[in-house]
């Protein structure tokens, strides 16, 4: 163990974090899910949307639609709005939470980058995988290997595919953040480079660090020290810091990362982890700002509420999580991991925590 790793509580305390930690992702991946379309949904278009709904502050899952003068919600809307939910849908970022947790429960601490591509054969349906994973994917079926995988005929390497599948490996490093990015790492490279691993690294140890730091801000901060300190993320991640500590309110403070990142796509892992960022700096601790800040930022909404509603679920505990959030949810879960659909979000926190006591 590592001197971060004492303080960590393996008993009830623990095993509630974990929960909200599973509760957060499927829940802020839920409010993202009907806009999850960046270049379409944008901050103002959702902000104007939730304000002719009359659902600001947003406080629930979205409202559904009053009427044809917005672009549509995506298909997936009618299962993932208030009032309309009963289990979660079906996601790839809760698919590669699930997965991740497989991958744990089949080959251990001790996983190859092989191994996690040997898994997405067996595991994943090909066509419910996207942008750089799919690319890996197909790189895998005609025999390609690790790194290979990532770098071949990929245009997606620093996208935010590995960034969704890296909270497994903070729920079961809980207060070890630099292992915890060690594990992500180690899954990012089948399919992303640079800030694209970068991403899966930071999330990973932005969720470790949430079982024990004393704040949000002390997460981010933690989460910072397992990446290169020049990168693009981690220059991106400290101006969000500095922009927060400086007073400037959210919508300005979102406005000026927007400009600075510019140019990198709704989809890249930058600009996104700048939304992430700002979501749970602004949203001070809080749950239900949190996610619904963070979602509000536009870009790959459902992915970054999910990530912001891992660390903010970690971080209050599942008894904490509001019931408007966790009820809908029906402990149950859609997912096209062979083997998984339908399975329990109380099953899924318990064979967590039993990988998180077994290497306590």
């Amino acid at each position: 163990m590592t001197a971060v790793d004492t303080a960590v509580d393996t008993g009830p305390a623990l095993a509630d974090r974990i929960l909200g930690g599973w509760l957060g992702r499927i829940a802020g991946n839920m409010l993202g899910k009907p806009v999850e379309q960046g270049d379409v949904w944008t901050r103002d278009r959702i902000d104007r949307y939730l304000r002719a709904a009359d659902a600001l502050p947003l406080t629930d899952y979205l409202p559904e639609p009053a009427g044809d003068d917005d672009p549509p919600l995506r298909p997936e809307w009618r299962s993932c709005v208030r009032g309309r939910i009963h289990g979660s849908c079906r996601d790839d970022d809760v698919d590669y939470a699930i997965l991740g947790l497989d991958l744990l429960e089949t080959h251990g601490f001790g996983f190859t980058t092989e191994q996690v591509g040997e898994l997405w054969l067996r595991r994943l349906p090909y066509l419910q995988t996207f942008t750089a994973e799919r690319a890996a994917y197909r790189n895998l079926a005609n025999g390609l290997k690790p790194p290979v995988t990532a770098t071949y005929d990929n245009p997606y390497q620093e996208w935010i595919g590995a960034l969704i599948r890296a909270d497994i490996h903070g729920w079961t490093s809980p207060g070890d953040p630099r292992r915890a990015a060690s594990l992500a790492r180690r899954d990012a490279v089948l399919s992303h480079t640079g800030n694209g691993v970068y991403g899966a690294m930071w999330a990973a140890a932005l969720i470790a660090a949430a079982f024990t730091a004393p704040t949000v801000r002390a997460a981010v901060d933690t989460a910072l020290t397992v990446i290169p300190a020049g990168s693009r993320l981690a220059r991106t991640v400290r101006r969000a810091l500095a922009l927060h500590e400086a007073g400037l309110p959210w919508e300005d403070a979102l406005d000026t990362l927007a400009e600075e990142t510019a140019g990198l796509g709704w989809i890249h892992t930058v600009p996104n982890a700048a939304v992430i960022t700002s979501g749970l700096l602004y949203g001070g601790g809080d749950f239900t700002r949190t996610i619904a800040l963070t979602v509000r930022g536009g870009l790959d909404t459902d992915s970054n509420g999910a990530t912001a509603g891992s660390v903010a679920g970690v971080m209050t505990g599942a008894a904490a999580v509001p019931a408007q959030w966790k009820d809908p949810l029906e402990d149950t879960v859609r997912s096209a991991v062979f083997g998984f659909d339908g399975v329990s979000i109380g099953e899924l926190a318990e064979r967590t925590l039993c990988l998180a006591r077994l290497d306590a």
